[in-house]
């Protein structure tokens, strides 16, 4: 940890800004630079965080497992086919959103967070009988090129019969084509395939779903 690089405030300068994406050349010596693409304000940047500040901080959004449980049915996980625009296409995808500046203000922001995103992209709002529980506080996308981050959290929902699920409730760019309820062999076959049923790729966060749910670590 000795010959750790430190990124100091003063040493960040700003190359882009734009209200949905910033990109900050962190200076970490004289003469040396790394590029982070970023949904953060120069003095909230991962990178110049205290070891303390780095511990304590929210993720900037966060991703839900969800898993449908039906009295006598079979457990299935529960995604959706959202139009991710970098890629060009429908891809397999969980429900996720940022949090916004309220959710902080909130006791368990990630849980807020997640709650208000399921009910907008699935129409589901969360019961007594159901549960939430947090995976993984902030998962990094990838602190190769940028310090975006998610938290992972499980929602079970518990339920008589299948809930009314409606994608109406997307707002902004969100656009969505269906939902797919997997059993776990039918998750298996997509972890092993790497693809879907479609032959297309999907997002690291939707491998993540698949793995909780077809190893058992929700239950």
């Amino acid at each position: 940890m000795e010959n750790r690089p430190i990124i100091k405030k003063e040493q960040v300068e700003t190359v882009y800004d734009s209200r949905f994406i910033k990109v900050f050349d962190l200076r970490y010596e004289p003469g040396k630079h790394y590029f982070d693409a970023t949904r953060r304000a120069k003095d909230n940047l991962a990178a110049v965080k205290s070891d303390e500040e780095f511990r304590q901080m929210l993720p900037d959004a966060v991703s839900c497992v969800v898993i449908l449980k039906i009295r006598g049915q079979e457990p299935r996980l529960c995604l959706s086919r959202e139009y991710r625009y970098p890629a060009g296409h429908f891809l397999l995808s969980v429900p996720a959103g940022l949090l916004d500046p309220e959710d902080a203000t909130e006791e368990n922001p990630v849980f807020h967070a997640a709650a208000r995103e399921l009910r907008e992209e699935t129409g589901i709002t969360l019961e007594e009988s159901d549960s939430i529980r947090l995976v993984n506080p902030l998962v990094f996308s990838t602190p190769g090129m940028t310090d975006e981050s998610n938290a992972l959290v499980q929602i079970i929902l518990n339920r008589e019969e299948m809930p009314k699920v409606s994608q109406e409730g997307a707002v902004g760019t969100e656009c969505f084509d269906g939902f797919l309820l997997l059993t776990k062999e039918e998750a298996q076959k997509i972890l092993k395939d790497g693809v879907d049923g479609q032959g297309l790729f999907y997002p690291l966060y939707t491998w993540a779903a698949l793995m909780c749910f077809v190893t058992g670590m929700w239950e």
